[in-house]
This record gives C-alpha cells, sequence and structure tokens, in this order.
C-alpha cells in the first residue's frame, strides 16, 4: 500500500505539474530506425560543447557501420526546475518525442515512479562509477537512469587576499571549518580597505533549488548521518533535527558574513560577483572552474567545501514512449562509458566514473577538439593535464564526489524542494533569528514537509 499511495501522489504531481491527466505513458510496440533524440538542459561548456561533441563521435560511428539511426541533441530552456516542468508536460502529454532525457539526480524517483522512463540493463552501472554518484541511478531496487556527468559542491577563494591581509598558508587546511571561513573574513575585514574587500562570501540564495542545496549542505552538516526519507521516499525527518540544521543555516547566512547579494542570486550571477574582486569566498559547482581561472589564474584557490557538500550532476535516462530504446540504450552505453567520461572531466565537467581520474587515457583529439574561446574571444588559457586543473587536481573532484551527500530521494522532490525553499525565505531575508524563532521555524518546517512528504 505505501508504494502505491506515492505512486498515486507521484502521478498527480504530474498532472498538476503539465495542466492534465494524462496518465502513465505506453511503452512503444516495436523498434523504429531513425533520430534519436536527446532532451538535455543547457551544456556548460558552451556552444558545440563536449556533449554535442560525443553525440556526434556516436553519429560518424553509426553512419561508417551503415547504421539507420543518428542521435540529435535538444537543449531545454531555463532554469532547472523549468526544465523539469518542461520535461513532465512534454513526457506526460506525448508533445515531444525525445527517446532519452537527461535528468538531475533529484529527478529519478520522479519520472520512474510515474512510469515516464524504463527500467535499464543493470551492468550500466558497474563498479567504475563512484558510490554516491552509482546511488542516484536507482529506484525500488532498479536502475532507471545512468550517470553521465556530476557535480559537488566546492570552495573558490582569492588567495592574493588572504595573503595581503597576512594569513598564514595554508589559507584553507584539510579539515577546514565554516567557522574557520567566518574566522578568515574576520580576518580580512579588519586588515583590507574596501578597494580591496568587500564581502566575506557568496553563494546561491534566491528562491531556486540553489537555496535547497544551501539548505541541504547545512543541515548534512550540523546532523551527520541525516535522513529526512526513507528508502520509499516518505517523510522520517524530527523537529531536532531540523532545530539543528536551520541554525547552521541561519549562521551561514548571517548579514555580517555573507554577501547582501546572494539572497537573489543564481550559479551565474554568484560567479559573476565573486570575479568582480572583493569577495573572499564562493560556493560553487566544479563547471565554475574555467571562468574562475581565466579571471584570476594563480591568485584563485579552490577546496573541498567545509563540513558537507551536496551531490549534483545529471542521469540519461530512456524515455518509455521511445520508438527506438534498444538503440538508445545503445547510445547510453556509449555516453557514459570510460572513454566518453574522460572526455566531459577535460572539458570541466566532474566525471561519473573513477577510471576517468589520473592517468587515464586523454580524450581523442576529435572530441575534445581546440578549448572553446572564453567570453573575450581569446583562447582558453585553463591548463588541462593529468594532474587536473591547478588548484583542483583529478583526485581533489573525486575524493570530493566521494565525500558528497544526497538531497532526499523520494518521488516528490518538487514538493520538497518548494516547501524547504518557501518555509526558509525569511530566514534569508533577515539572516538572523533568535533561539524562540528557531524553534518555530523548525516546527513549521516540519509540519509542512508531513503534508508534502506523506509517510
Amino acid at each position: 500500500m505505501p508504494r502505491r499511495l506515492t505512486a498515486l501522489l507521484a502521478l498527480l504531481l504530474l498532472a498538476a505539474c503539465t495542466g492534465g491527466g494524462g496518465g502513465t505513458p505506453e511503452p512503444a510496440a516495436e523498434e523504429k530506425p531513425g533520430t534519436i533524440v536527446v532532451a538535455s538542459g543547457r551544456d556548460v561548456t558552451g556552444s558545440n560543447g563536449v556533449r554535442q561533441r560525443l553525440i556526434d563521435a556516436w553519429n560518424r560511428a553509426q553512419q561508417k557501420a551503415g547504421s539507420q539511426y543518428q542521435a540529435r541533441l535538444v537543449e531545454l530552456p531555463g532554469s532547472a526546475d523549468e526544465q523539469r516542468s518542461q520535461l513532465l508536460g512534454a513526457l506526460q502529454s506525448g508533445s515531444a518525442r525525445y527517446d532519452v532525457v537527461n535528468l538531475d539526480v533529484t529527478w529519478v524517483p520522479e519520472f520512474a515512479e510515474a512510469g515516464l522512463v524504463r527500467a535499464l540493463p543493470d551492468d550500466l552501472v558497474d563498479a567504475d562509477v563512484i558510490d554516491p554518484v552509482a546511488e542516484t541511478a536507482r529506484w525500488d531496487g532498479k536502475v532507471y537512469a545512468v550517470p553521465f556527468n556530476s557535480d559537488v559542491g566546492l570552495l573558490y577563494y582569492r588567495a592574493d587576499l588572504l595573503r595581503k591581509a597576512g594569513v598564514e598558508e595554508p589559507y584553507v587546511p584539510e579539515g577546514f571549518t565554516w567557522e574557520q571561513l567566518r574566522w578568515h573574513i574576520t580576518t580580512l575585514d579588519d586588515r583590507l580597505g574596501a578597494e580591496d574587500f568587500a564581502n566575506g562570501w557568496t553563494t546561491q540564495l534566491d528562491a531556486y533549488e540553489g537555496r535547497t542545496v544551501n539548505v541541504m549542505e547545512a543541515f548534512a552538516t550540523a546532523v551527520p548521518g541525516l535522513r529526512l526519507v526513507d528508502e520509499d521516499g516518505r517523510y522520517m525527518g524530527a523537529v531536532e533535527q531540523l532545530r539543528r540544521g536551520v541554525r547552521e543555516f541561519v549562521r551561514r547566512v548571517d548579514p555580517a558574513y555573507v554577501s547582501p547579494d546572494a539572497k537573489k542570486h543564481d550559479e551565474a550571477e554568484s560567479t559573476s560577483e565573486f570575479t568582480v574582486g572583493r569577495t573572499a569566498f564562493l560556493r560553487a559547482w566544479p563547471s565554475a572552474y574555467p571562468t574562475l581561472y581565466r579571471a584570476f589564474g594563480k591568485r584563485l584557490g579552490v577546496a573541498p567545501l567545509p563540513g558537507r557538500a551536496v551531490l549534483g550532476g545529471q542521469n540519461l535516462a530512456v524515455t518509455t514512449t521511445s520508438e527506438r530504446a534498444r538503440k538508445a540504450t545503445e547510445l547510453i552505453r556509449f555516453l557514459t562509458g570510460r572513454l566518453s567520461e574522460r572526455c566531459l572531466l577535460e572539458a570541466g565537467f566532474a566525471a561519473t566514473r573513477g577510471s576517468a581520474y589520473g592517468r587515464s587515457p586523454r580524450c581523442p583529439a576529435e572530441i575534445s577538439a581546440a578549448p572553446a574561446p572564453s567570453p573575450t574571444g581569446e583562447p582558453d588559457e585553463v591548463p588541462r593535464g593529468d594532474g587536473g586543473r591547478p588548484g583542483l587536481s583529478d583526485l581533489k573532484l573525486r575524493k570530493a564526489l566521494e565525500r558528497a551527500v544526497h538531497r532526499p530521494r523520494t518521488p516528490l522532490y518538487g514538493a520538497f524542494t518548494q516547501t524547504l525553499i518557501t518555509q526558509l525565505g525569511p530566514l534569508v531575508e533577515t539572516g538572523s533569528a533568535d533561539e524562540d524563532e528557531l524553534d518555530r521555524t523548525a516546527r513549521r518546517l516540519d509540519e509542512a514537509l508531513r503534508r508534502a512528504l506523506p509517510g
């Protein structure tokens, strides 16, 4: 009964998102040659990015083999939240014939439970896939989506500002904590003038998924081993856990330390603020590295995020209605294979496979191509090699992925994240709360999550 109830709730949510209740799509009856359409969000590696180049490589191999199949990438506009709504609407209504969809790791249970994507062969997620990343592929004991590229929160910092303020190296040592970060910010504020330093740190606190990520990183740091849902996605949190998490989150949004503009920033805006040059620390994904290195060069430092970092990334799934499901699965096997993952890593993504890191075979020239030009039109001068990027080695990135924590895995993730964003909005605005307000917020959040995630 709980499983059937969860499935029903997921379908009700789909109807609410799409404006209609079309029911679970029927699987296609037979395999038809033709174009495999891959729907995905924007490729952060730019136009003709690495995802497109990988698909081009697969198409060349198909053409050489005389295959009747080709693949075509369709990039969806808007934020991740908007892309989710577009995919839900298209698959539920049948308004778009997508064969492969690139899902955020948090969407997999929802799409699987609603019958919008197919179960895939277990061997697509083998022992080479990094453990926390591999967990995002499964729901209800089956593989529904294969990890394509991963993500994890990192701490970027201005090494030159810390040096100028007299902070001793290493500026961000092993085991660096949020308390130490606040101490650094206080030191910078005391010792540097306004021409050099304006803000301690910045992040993504606008009312979208970025806020949820920041909240969950605070919660996971404050409550080791935190689990807000069980394996079926049903709520199992407690007020005391939420109180500790809310207290840690408030410390992170204290106006004495965080940029006043962070409350309205997404990833692009927070990165832009940091590149202006008067903000000392930035929480961002690995994909921000090329832009930041071009701006600061050796003045840029990169470290694991203090406390716990949230796992991000996207997984590839085959739609239930695909008329080319067998060949689409073959395409996914290529796109998520060892060589493809190395190409994704070299292009700036976090690879999902352990074999991609370190001295693995380099990405073939016909896929890696020339680095994309910077926004100024100048060549991309970000060094690449077996050791990774300066300050962000392959080993450092892989270790960060291995320690990353999941957001709650539930078919009702959309309801969960919207609840969190809404309930903690007042704290983002004020950046402060006394103990009574912390207690009231935790209790309101607990009640709202119990309504959003029946258990």
